[in-house]
């Protein structure tokens, strides 16, 4: 055979016989925490920053929320902002959501703002600017923006193209190419976003939450999947199965990590997160995370939720609609659980 589609094939079926067998000779604890172990090494370690202070840039008062602009940093030599939506009226004790965007302009894509900052008075995009959706529900939310998107673009890639839509090739690439991921640098930035917010006065460190949506929920996965201290999640438009989504569709390269099938399915790897709650959301037409693949991952995830003796703590919706938020009823979901 000249060609190497067998090859693939026989690759990842033994990938996967690798992943039964050492189901079955592990203990469940011993098999979650050599996954936690697994992902961590895979996503690689970045120095953390011990020494930066949060800069508040702005405060502007919306209608029932307040919207700060903050400056965060999470590893030495690089900073990021993030919005923070906190409801009006001054509250302490609230819950909070750390909100993640996908691929688009960024974090003022989520909190109801074009790109040049200004307010966005036209019908919403796929992300449904879902951040203000939560905070009108009572959570206080901080939506920090991905290195690699809106101002976090690459200057190299902008000086040869002003409107390039990412920097995720040339930050995937040479990240790799030194040994860490794009995927370790932004869980790294977002973990640091969620210690922010569980330092605000307004927030419970007891009641946090993540919701992501397509690239935004790998990032919240795996940062739940290492950080206990994330107490329900959403994931929407990005659970499926690695097979009939990465390897069937042609991805972003930033939602490729090198190794990582070796030791789990992306099923397996959601999997870690219980026994806390979860909810799966997916478009029936969503083309790049498709119908049949979510269906596959979704009951494989709620045979570990059962395995953990908790199988209501996972809900789905399977919604009609293409790679964008519904929220129709992860929104309320997310406010009651962690309420």
């Amino acid at each position: 055979m000249w060609k190497a589609d067998d090859l693939l094939s026989r690759l990842y079926e033994e990938a996967l016989q690798g992943h039964r067998a050492a189901g079955r000779s592990q203990s469940r604890e011993s098999r979650k925490s050599d996954l936690t172990h697994a992902l961590k090494a895979a996503i690689g370690h970045f120095e953390p920053n011990q020494h930066h202070v949060p800069i508040r840039l702005e405060r502007v008062e919306c209608d029932g929320y307040i919207r700060e602009r903050v400056e965060l940093s999470a590893t030495p030599g690089l900073s990021f902002a993030a919005y923070v939506l906190i409801p009006a009226g001054g509250s302490s004790g609230l819950p909070g959501v750390l909100a993640l965007h996908g691929h688009g302009y960024g974090s003022r894509e989520i909190v109801g703002l074009l790109p040049d900052g200004s307010p966005d008075h036209g019908k919403p995009g796929i992300h449904q600017h879902f951040a203000v959706q939560l905070v009108k529900r009572g959570m206080v939310v901080i939506a920090p923006d991905v290195v690699g998107f809106g101002e976090r673009r690459l200057d190299a890639d902008l000086l040869k193209n002003p409107d390039t839509p990412s920097s995720c090739f040339r930050l995937s690439t040479q990240l790799m190419m030194l040994g860490k991921t794009l995927t370790g640098l932004r869980v790294a930035e977002a973990v640091r976003a969620l210690e922010y917010l569980v330092s605000r006065p307004e927030v419970d460190a007891g009641r946090i939450g993540t919701m992501g949506f397509s690239g935004g929920g790998l990032i919240s996965y795996a940062a739940a999947a290492l950080d206990e201290q994330i107490k329900a999640v959403v994931l929407t438009g990005f659970t499926n199965t690695f097979k009939d989504s990465i390897f069937a569709v042609n991805h972003c390269i930033d939602n490729y990590t090198p190794g990582l099938l070796t030791h789990a399915e992306l099923p397996e790897l959601i999997g870690l997160i219980a026994p806390r709650p979860l909810f799966l959301e997916s478009g029936k037409n969503d083309r790049i995370f498709p119908e049949e693949g979510f269906k596959q991952a979704a009951a494989k995830i709620q045979a570990i939720y059962e395995l953990e003796g908790v199988p209501e703590k996972l809900q789905t919706d399977l919604f009609p609609g293409k790679h964008e938020i519904s929220g129709r009823i992860a929104y309320d979901w997310l406010m009651r659980t962690l309420g």
